[in-house]
């Protein structure tokens, strides 16, 4: 955000006015009598412009009406004999007009305008009227300059003397100025300073333009042609400086005008400016620098900034001072101006004059415009230096005044007329007049009125109380009352009466407070890639009784709104932002009495333009410098640089990244590789992304050479037991360095003296052949090419291929066995008997079956390997499952083969805790009761002997009581009854065996959302309910009565499938009483059989079972025993009886509940 200037501009404003009431007299009306005022004039140094009229303006104001007469050059102008010359009608103003011939500049002088009536003269400045000038530029053969690299230079402009001196600025042939930085820049008096010039600064076309701003016209100078010599080496220079010559210089400037210093300095490299203040610092508040720090700038000059001020420019060879002295002149400004005075008859007065400058101005006094010494002597005025005193005036001495305060710099002239009148108080403003103002902010009501003598002006709130003065309130001598601080509790009627020894008059001021309108949500700034939707807030607080109206500018221009511009109440979004949307957006909201603003602004990023101009240059074997120009970096500064190479012999067309340099860097040397056709581009990245690539440079080939590389990844080892393969990574392509790429390789026993085999191959791979089982070689590698040998690689260790081993470990067995871990112990083989790099003792083991009764398992062989070189090594076999039976065996292993097995080891673990049960279910079936159902764990670990429920009764999340509950190892539900129906419960369940207790199984009564309603209401007692269980039975009694007539009428039933297997309520127990494990096959209910409420499978006593099937005894219609029909039936019939069971009254109990 910017700033909220709304507030800040209404202070201003307010402190503004303040001093405006405090100096502001009492206004004379102008339907009374009164001496002439000056209200315009032209500017003492008056310009005008050649092609238009001239116009020369003086307005006065008084009654009678003022008449007006001019001097020129210090004579009576005599208007009527020139018939160029105009005067306005009721106004002093001269229209110089040109259309019937005549030249501007033989009206050149200094005009004087005076107006007069009964009662006085009033007088302008004096006038300087000057006729603007563009001389052309003096015609010149400029012959071109010659430097040599790294001098410095200074182009001179030296445009011609214009009226008022115009602006320069340097421009080539194609009207582009002249790019200018720390090393290049204009001086203040138009040339061109080059602190060293490069060869890039070569042009035909330097050329100085001079702009003046009466004619609008631009002129040229002739183009400087500027040639640099390159040089070899470049010298470096200390600095010094093309202006101010010299250590010392001096500058005079006048009070309240704008002073620049400057210092240009030559070097290599190029010197950096700074700037000091001898004495004391520089007043941070007002200075400002341009140009690269080599200009010092003070807006508005005061006396407090005369001294000396040092510049210094340094570069790393050394620096060079230079000091300016500044002397601060002033023409004469004012301390106290001469106002109008209006006396009563028989009152006493004055006139006040004074002002400052250096050198301290002399004060003259003037009577109508005429030197007061020589008017006739008037006993009631004493003229006492910069003060005129009037005692006891009469009627008829009113007159104008003139005070003229003047030094070597300038003057200053006032006018101040003393007006004697007699006349009883009046009121000058509108009547009943409604103000409304701001809450907390300074408030005047004003009250302006008139009269002879000056009325004494009182205040009251709402007719009541004395006047107000003091405190919260303040009169003016004007009649404008202050309230500093308006509240609401200010509200009111202001009355204001003036009165005199004359008489009396008043009126009245209504006030209103209202809330200030605010911004309480500022727009902040925002930095956003194109295409992207960025929004500002402008959240507004006001008075309800003000209407406001919100309006967002850009850049101070209105915006208009559309598809992508879109405002509402509280924020400005805009869509899809675009390069054009950069700017400073303000908000500012406004009602008809205050208003507030906030701004911010938007950053567009963007990808970089992709670089340009790529040039090569400093060609050498393995190098290049590579120079290119960066393109646009869209306000989001290029961090990096990516140089990416293609070239056109192994991979034509594929570019690759070569290297990435620093984002201040245009200009940098590549390493290269040998034999290469190489072409460069260059890639641009900021924080938003990459630019496109450049376009790419002119091809390079760099010279052949032979290989610096050693091929890498050399080993030597056998894929047969009478063989060696030599292989190696092939080197890249651009580490080939010429044509015609072979490898050396040489090979031989380790630890002989023997001499070397080698060959010479193209490809990567080498077999030796005919070696013996699994020995060292020494190897090593050379890549060679039509250049030469590269250099040849260290020397590595190879070995021929690997056999089987001959030898088992030995003595295998075990000890320290637990439930989950063992101790394996065996004899090493002979290190002889691997035949091949000895890699582990591996060992297989499988769980062969559990020693749970019942409990059946698969068998899965795993593997665990134990490095070892001792004699009798030993290892531990972790992970193991407990109670249950193991086999294992082991073998030795090189890296390609296994050897035969040891002795076969069996053992079996100890019990252990069990699995978690492998379900937890809790279900609710009454609102009472809980019904909790599980099963038994996947791996008991051992012989299960019970279970163990802890379950406690929660409130949020602070447990309230816990209970302890065990049971049968066959049990697998249990019913809990609630003794308050909205308690909560957490269970935790958990198997035992003789160990201990294994793993928990956490599970939460279920909530219902219905919880709450079922507390409140007895749902037994709820008349639906009744009507829906007799409407229930009644259906099973139609239904019943509908079976008996079927049977009755001979109507067949189809026999449901049966299985063979006896439907036991609980799981049956060994003799022993340990738990019988089943397959999950054995648990299942038998098709079609019902779940009772308790979890336990029976059936029913009233259901049709005896009509149909699983009774020992069944009949047909003619009573001969069906028990034939107990066998198993077909896929068909088993359907044909499941859906005979949904018409069985059973059922449709069932599927009613």
């Amino acid at each position: 955000m910017l700033g909220q200037g709304g507030h800040v501009a209404l202070a201003r404003l307010s402190l503004l006015l303040l001093l405006w009431r405090e100096a502001t007299l009492i206004e004379v009306p102008q339907d009374l009598k009164q001496p002439p005022t000056i209200i315009k004039q032209s500017g003492k140094d008056y310009i005008v412009d050649p092609r238009d009229n001239i116009i020369i303006e003086c307005e006065a104001k008084g009654n009678p009406v003022p008449t007006f007469s001019w001097r020129r050059n210090g004579k009576f102008y005599n208007i009527g004999k020139d018939p160029r010359v105009t005067m306005r009608k009721r106004s002093g103003t001269l229209e110089i007009g040109f259309r019937s011939g005549g030249r501007p500049v033989d009206y050149e002088g200094e005009y004087q305008c005076f107006a007069a009536n009964d009662f006085g003269m009033a007088m302008t400045n004096k006038i300087l009227l000057r006729v603007s000038k563009a001389p052309l530029w003096p015609k010149e053969v400029l012959e071109p300059v010659v430097v040599t690299e790294g001098s410095p230079l200074v182009l001179p402009c030296n445009p011609p003397p214009g009226l008022p001196p115009p602006f320069t600025f340097w421009m080539n042939s194609a009207m582009i100025p002249i790019p200018q930085d720390k090393r290049v820049s204009m001086g203040l008096n138009g040339d061109l300073y080059f602190s060293n010039v490069i060869g890039q600064d070569s042009h035909t076309d330097y050329s100085c333009n001079a702009r003046f701003p009466f004619t609008h016209t631009i002129q040229q100078k002739n183009p400087f042609t500027l040639k640099v010599q390159n040089s070899r080496k470049v010298v470096e220079t200390t600095p010094m400086f093309l202006t101010p010559s010299g250590t010392e210089s001096s500058k005079m400037v006048l009070r309240d005008e704008q002073l620049l210093l400057e210092c240009i300095a030559a070097g290599l490299p190029t010197p950096t400016i700074k700037w000091f203040k001898k004495g004391g610092d520089l007043p941070g508040h007002k200075v400002k620098f341009d140009k690269f720090n080599k200009t010092l700038k003070i807006v508005s000059v005061s006396e407090e900034d005369a001294g000396a001020y040092v510049c210094m420019a340094n570069n790393r060879l050394g620096s060079i001072r230079h000091t300016i002295y500044v002397e601060v002149k002033a023409a004469p400004y004012w301390l106290d101006k001469p106002t109008d005075l209006v006396l009563s008859p028989d009152e006493n007065g004055r006139l006040v004059c004074r002002a400052n400058g250096n050198p301290k101005p002399t004060i003259q006094w003037l009577i109508n415009g005429q030197p007061i010494e020589t008017s006739p002597p008037n006993p009631s005025t004493q003229v006492l230096g910069d003060t005129i005193i009037f005692r006891s005036v009469q009627m008829g001495s009113s007159a104008v005044y003139q005070c003229n305060a003047s030094n070597q710099h300038g003057y200053l002239l006032a006018n101040a007329f003393v007006s004697v009148l007699d006349m009883r108080p009046r009121m000058l403003g509108p009547k009943n007049q409604l103000i409304k103002v701001v809450e907390n902010n300074r408030t005047f009501l004003d009250c302006p009125f008139f009269g002879s003598p000056l009325p004494e002006l009182r205040w009251f709130k709402n007719g009541q109380g004395s006047g107000l003065d003091g405190g919260q309130y303040r009169v003016y001598i004007n009649g404008t009352l202050e309230i500093k601080k308006a509240r609401a509790e200010d509200e009111g009627t202001y009355t204001c009466v003036a009165s005199s020894i004359l008489g009396k008059a008043e009126n009245q001021v209504r006030l209103q407070v209202k809330e200030p309108t605010r911004i309480v949500r500022a727009p902040e700034h925002e930095s956003v890639t194109r295409g992207s939707t960025v929004s500002f807030s402008c959240k507004v607080k006001s008075d309800p009784s003000l209407p406001v109206t919100v309006t967002w500018t850009k850049d101070d221009k209105f915006l208009y709104f559309g598809w992508r511009l879109k405002k509402d109440d509280d924020s400005l979004t805009i869509n899809n932002v675009n390069e054009g949307d950069e700017g400073t957006y303000t908000c500012t909201v406004k009602s008809e009495i205050d208003q507030d603003s906030a701004s911010a602004r938007l950053t567009v990023l963007d990808r970089p333009d992709p670089p340009m101009d790529l040039e090569l240059s400093d060609p050498a074997a393995r190098s290049i410098r590579l120079t290119w120009i960066p393109g646009n970096e869209h306000r989001s500064p290029i961090r990096e640089f990516m140089v990416q190479f293609e070239e056109n012999r192994w991979e034509p067309g594929r570019w690759q990244n070569l290297s990435t340099y620093p984002g201040d860097l245009n200009s940098v040397i590549l390493q290269l590789a040998p034999f290469v056709n190489y072409q460069f581009r260059v890639i641009a990245i900021n924080s938003v992304g990459q630019s496109k690539p450049s376009n790419p440079s002119p091809r390079y080939k760099t010279s052949g050479a032979a290989p610096d590389a050693i091929p890498r990844g050399l080993r030597g080892w056998g894929s047969k037991n009478d063989n060696m393969e030599i292989t190696w990574e092939p080197l890249l392509d651009l580490e080939r360095n010429g044509p015609n790429l072979h490898y050396n390789v040489w090979w031989r026993l380790k630890d002989t003296e023997e001499e070397w085999s080698n060959v010479t191959t193209e490809g990567t791979k080498h077999v030796v052949h005919n070696t013996e089982t699994y020995v060292p070689y020494e190897i090593k590698i050379q890549a060679r090419n039509d250049f030469g040998p590269g250099p040849e690689s260290n020397v590595v260790n190879g070995y021929s291929g690997e056999d089987k081993p001959t030898d088992a470990p030995k003595d295998l067995r075990v000890s320290k066995v637990n439930s989950t871990e063992v101790n394996v112990h065996w004899k090493s083989v002979d290190p002889s008997s691997v035949l091949g790099e000895f890699k582990e003792y591996r060992l297989y083991y499988w769980r062969e079956s559990s020693l749970v009764p019942g409990l059946s398992v698969r068998m899965e062989n795993k593997t665990k390997g134990f490095y070892s070189t001792m004699p009798e090594p030993s290892a531990t076999l972790t992970d193991l499952v407990p109670y249950s039976k193991y086999k294992m065996v082991m073998v030795a292993a090189n890296n390609r083969f296994e050897g035969p097995p040891s002795n076969p080891v069996e053992f079996t673990t100890k019990e252990g805790v069990p699995d978690a049960p492998r379900f937890f279910r809790i279900n609710r079936r009454s609102f009472d009761t809980l019904y909790l159902e599980w099963d038994k764990p996947l791996e008991p670990n051992g012989n299960l002997i019970g279970y163990q429920l802890k379950y406690q009764t929660v409130n949020g999340s602070k447990v309230v009581q816990s209970h302890l509950q065990t049971f049968l190892p066959n049990a697998t539900h249990f019913t809990l009854r609630m003794p308050d129906r909205s308690v909560h419960y957490k269970f935790f369940l958990s198997a035992l065996t003789q160990v201990g207790t294994g793993e928990v199984y956490a599970e939460e009564s279920p909530h219902f959302a219905n919880e709450a309603y079922i507390d409140q209401v007895d749902i037994a007692t709820q008349g639906w309910f009744i009507g829906l269980m007799c409407a229930i039975a009644l259906i099973i009694l139609i239904l019943l009565i509908v079976c008996f007539i079927k049977r009755s009428r001979g109507g067949k039933y189809p026999v449901r499938d049966k299985k063979d297997l006896p439907l036991d309520p609980v799981d049956h127990k060994d003799q022993d009483g340990s738990f019988d494990y089943h397959s999950d096959e054995d648990n299942k209910p038998l098709q079609g059989s019902q779940t009772s409420l308790d979890g336990n499978v029976k059936e029913s006593d009233d259901s049709l079972v005896d009509y149909g099937e699983g009774g020992d005894g069944q009949f047909n219609e003619d009573g001969s025993f069906i028990g034939q029909y107990t066998v198993k039936k077909d896929k068909d019939e088993t359907e044909g009886n499941e859906s005979s069971e949904a018409t069985s009254p059973v059922n449709a109990i069932y599927s009613l509940a």
